[in-house]
């Protein structure tokens, strides 16, 4: 079996942040995106994966390179335009006509491994298994109808309420989805849904089957969703700490500290927290649910359920909650009165004075 990873997409819905980089390679606790998805795929004993890229293509070939580093080997496809994902997998289909294959969105995370899928798919000889999960706005997502049992319909961000089973963006495929791909048109969206595609083999016979993914599952679209992946995340982590900590500055709960970083004054960190390698936190409050990556210096702030992305400098008397903020930022104290808390959303190279 092979896999293909789909990366491709723009993020426009996480913009600023996706305006110097695909929103693949946003980190949370410490891995980008694409990283959780790769290790799904590993663990299901796939050494060759296939990446479809489109938007800054290459800042994620440059990131992954051949795949050696991380004990696979990765072959890329350009997808231009971006026009779906039954579209994205015509770029791929000479790679991967020739077995079976699992289809994994870039953007996805899920808290389940997927050996139990992927043994039933083969055992049961299916030509296409679908993941679901129940979600609370429905309407976002490709949806599965299911009847006794059976797929009986899907589609793709009904305007209706019809079903609360979203497709979480795993699939498993014969080559034979090929043959319904070259049948299907494009949606009202002007894409080549998946969920057309795979409609087009229930109803022509072929074997479709729905498992239900146990746990959580998180589509990382928007800076909520991005915020919720990392609180799902770092409910997970095992703690560990690699940091220098003065005397006075308090642990506690579970926290992952990286190498280089020291931990200074009347700092108190309450996890669950993510610190990456070479930060400065001073007489700072890391709250929890929230991930610093490397090189950043946190002074005299407060910080809860945030993201903070690589080399920022926040040194301002407020507490900061629900933030997400891009590389290379900074924050800084303007001397102005008191306010109870912040959100904000930055970009890389942001300066903001509060």
């Amino acid at each position: 079996m092979k896999g293909v990873i789909l990366a491709a997409g723009k993020g426009r819905r996480l913009r600023p942040l996706t305006h110097t980089g695909p929103k693949h390679l946003l980190p949370i606790a410490g891995k980008p995106i694409i990283n959780y998805g790769i290790e799904k795929l590993k663990e299901i004993g796939l050494k060759e994966i296939g990446i479809i890229v489109g938007y800054r293509a290459e800042d994620i070939k440059q990131y992954l390179k051949d795949g050696s580093q991380l004990g696979i080997s990765i072959h890329y496809f350009l997808q231009e335009p971006q026009m779906g994902i039954a579209h994205a997998l015509k770029f791929a289909e000479k790679y991967l006509s020739d077995d079976k294959f699992i289809v994994y969105l870039g953007d996805n995370l899920l808290k389940q491994d997927l050996m139990k899928f992927a043994e039933k798919f083969e055992n049961d000889d299916l030509d296409a298994l679908i993941l679901l999960s129940k979600v609370r706005k429905p309407e976002r997502f490709g949806v599965a109808v299911i009847e006794n049992g059976k797929v009986t319909k899907l589609i793709e961000k009904p305007k209706e309420r019809i079903s609360d089973l979203a497709l979480v963006g795993i699939y498993f495929f014969k080559p034979t989805i090929f043959k319904a791909i070259h049948k299907i048109k494009p949606s009202w969206r002007n894409e080549l849904e998946i969920t057309d595609a795979i409609q087009w083999l229930i109803d022509h016979n072929y074997a479709v089957e729905a498992e239900k993914v146990e746990g959580w599952w998180a589509d990382t679209g928007s800076d909520i969703d991005l915020l919720e992946a990392n609180y799902l995340i770092l409910e997970d982590i095992e703690p560990y700490n690699k940091a220098t900590i003065d005397e006075n500055a308090k642990i506690i709960g579970k926290v992952q500290i990286e190498e280089g970083t020291e931990i200074k004054g009347n700092t108190t960190i309450r996890g669950p927290v993510y610190i990456g390698k070479n930060c400065i936190i001073e007489n700072a409050a890391i709250q929890p649910f929230t991930s610093i990556e490397s090189n950043c210096k946190i002074r005299n702030a407060e910080i809860e359920h945030s993201i903070i992305l690589n080399n920022c400098m926040i040194d301002c008397k407020r507490r900061i909650v629900n933030s997400i903020i891009g590389k290379d930022s900074m924050i800084q104290d303007a001397n102005k009165g008191a306010i109870s808390g912040y959100k904000l959303v930055l970009g890389e190279n942001s300066k903001v004075y509060i």
